[in-house]
């Protein structure tokens, strides 16, 4: 018999009530539980990025952080960037610069991207690297993942009513 835990936890802005196992990872919580599938599985060892998630503002490896540790916390996927219909000015930058290929650690390095941005809204391209260095991408040689980057950072200074925020 496997005994469950009860957990709150407010994801996108909505919040949920469910019973897990304690030993279910937050990422299969998000896809499985949430069916929030634009978090992504990829290693399942924190090496690739491509689960990066927001809990409690800060940028986490959602692999290695299990669902009843975000009890009572506040998690924003890459669903929860954009605004209805507007896309969040991160995800502008990676569409408009290509950075992108198969898209599968695009939502890991958008997210990842994000903290990096919200810590240093005018990073060099040396700092742009450095921040992303906990994400693999195995498509792009990350030249137009740094454009996006860049990009981003300029649209997010040009527009003073899209700061970076998580579509609270």
């Amino acid at each position: 018999m496997t005994i469950k835990r009860a957990i709150t936890v407010t994801v996108n802005g909505k919040q949920y009530q469910s019973e897990i196992e304690p030993r279910l990872l937050l990422v299969h919580y998000l896809r499985d539980i949430l069916d929030l599938t634009g978090t992504h599985v990829g290693c399942n060892t924190s090496q690739c990025g491509a689960c990066v998630v927001l809990l409690n503002g800060e940028a986490v490896k959602s692999c290695t952080v299990l669902a009843v540790q975000a009890d009572g916390s506040e998690v924003t996927t890459i669903e929860g960037l954009a605004t209805g219909d507007t896309l969040h000015p991160i995800q502008e930058g990676f569409w408009e610069k290509h950075g992108l290929q198969c898209g599968f650690c695009t939502p890991g390095m958008i997210m990842a991207s994000y903290q990096l941005l919200k810590n240093n809204p005018n990073p060099t391209e040396a700092e742009i690297r450095r921040g992303l260095e906990g994400n693999i991408c195995r498509c792009t040689g990350y030249q137009n993942i740094v454009s996006a980057v860049q990009d981003a950072s300029a649209r997010m200074q040009i527009s003073s009513k899209t700061p970076v925020s998580t579509g609270d």
